[in-house]
């Protein structure tokens, strides 16, 4: 197959390259990924012709089968559906290509429609929580559907059946996960009472997983660590300076990953010198903004963040921009750590590191609970264990030793 077509006017895509290369540079896509796009273009463009077929046929299923054509040419390197969709989003667009076709709505999507409303407006539940909520209640759901036949597939649950799959997942997952998912199973289970589907609270009744809770030190890293992670964003390239305001936003002000997610251009007061963060259960804080962290800030925004009508402060580094997800921040975290030398850390760790500092430093532990904004003392309270050379003050030595 060729490349593209647009200087020879034939084929039933030619009459809409040049709109497509104007649609993706809307989208912020850099002249190599719109070179990139219409080369694809091209290609299906010069199929399509072959097949004897027009713009109008150009369903997902015809597509599929263009791509089935590159598999069959024994190509190193064939797209995808991924890259096909935003050619696939402007033609639709544009009334060229068929539309997709209505997805039936099933009495199962009905009842996730209706938890998803729960946790939203009931349980002011933040986004990132609503989610996985309703992706573990979306698989639980249609793998006992497909065993049982339920139109739900919650019809018939009984307690032994939550038992036995509450030891399945103890057999194959760590403790830490097997929690989480004994608590979105419990989510699912009272709603579906609540939702008249089960005759019985099952939630309530289920068995909580066996955890020592605060058994271990919280995992943290040193001071120096995270200034090694700071001064290893290289500030010269787009991703480092990126990079490096992710980092400081997590390490001097103890955000956790969704709320560096969820900041907003307009969450920043440059002139009080303040950042609005949105925590969890919808709760709403204004936090002083570092200076170090405000330079990073500026350093991104002015040569850094593509220009985009997205409303997130920290957006994706790949076209089309879009805020990004909480669990990228994870893999940011990686690279600076690999940058710096240090083992892999996720980035909780550097709130962590916070609290540990806040402690090094004298700072009492109501303090570093409203900086984490931890409602439950109980929780900061777990951070005292990392002053271990004040601990050995109040330690009472063991029987039979000498002092």
């Amino acid at each position: 197959m060729g490349r593209n077509w647009w200087g020879r006017d034939e084929g039933p895509l030619a009459a809409f390259g040049s709109g497509f290369a104007e649609y993706l540079e809307a989208l912020g896509y850099r002249p190599g990924g719109v070179q990139g796009q219409l080369a694809l273009m091209g290609e299906l463009n010069e199929w399509l012709a072959g097949q004897g077929m027009d713009a109008g046929e150009l369903s997902a299923p015809t597509a599929e089968r263009f791509l089935d054509a590159c598999r069959a040419d024994g190509r190193r390197r064939v797209a995808t559906m991924v890259s096909l969709a935003p050619l696939l989003t402007y033609l639709r667009a544009q009334g060229a290509a068929p539309a997709l076709p209505p997805a039936p709505v099933t009495a199962r999507d009905e009842f996730l429609t209706r938890y998803r409303r729960h946790l939203v407006q009931e349980r002011g539940l933040a986004a990132t929580t609503v989610l996985r909520y309703e992706r573990f209640a979306r698989r639980f759901l249609l793998e006992r559907a497909a065993r049982t036949g339920t139109e739900i597939g919650a019809e018939g649950l009984t307690g032994a059946d939550v038992n036995g799959y509450l030891l399945s997942v103890g057999s194959r997952l760590v403790v830490a996960s097997a929690k989480r998912e004994a608590g979105d199973l419990r989510a699912l289970l009272r709603f579906l009472f609540r939702d008249g589907v089960l005759g019985s609270d099952l939630g309530a009744a289920m068995p909580p997983v066996a955890v020592w809770r605060g058994a271990g030190l919280p995992s943290t890293v040193t001071a120096a660590g995270v200034q090694a992670l700071v001064e290893g964003c290289d500030r010269s390239t787009v991703s480092g300076r990126r990079d490096r305001a992710i980092v400081l936003l997590l390490a001097r002000l103890g955000l956790r990953s969704g709320e560096v997610a969820a900041l907003r251009l307009s969450d920043v007061d440059w002139r009080a010198g303040e950042i609005l963060v949105r925590g969890k259960a919808r709760r709403q804080d204004r936090l002083p903004l570092p200076v170090e962290v405000g330079e990073a800030l500026v350093d991104y925004l002015a040569g850094g963040r593509p220009v985009c009508n997205c409303p997130q402060l920290v957006l994706t580094l790949y076209a089309p921009p879009r805020a990004i997800h909480p669990s990228s921040l994870t893999g940011v975290v990686y690279r600076a750590c690999r940058r710096a030398g240090l083992a892999p850390v996720g980035g909780h760790r550097l709130r962590h590191a916070l609290a540990g500092e806040m402690l090094r430093q004298g700072g009492s532990l109501i303090e570093i609970a409203q900086v984490l904004r931890q409602s439950d003392l109980g929780t900061t309270s777990g951070y005292a264990k990392l002053d271990q050379t004040a601990l050995r003050v109040v330690a009472r030595p063991w029987p039979g030793t000498k002092p």
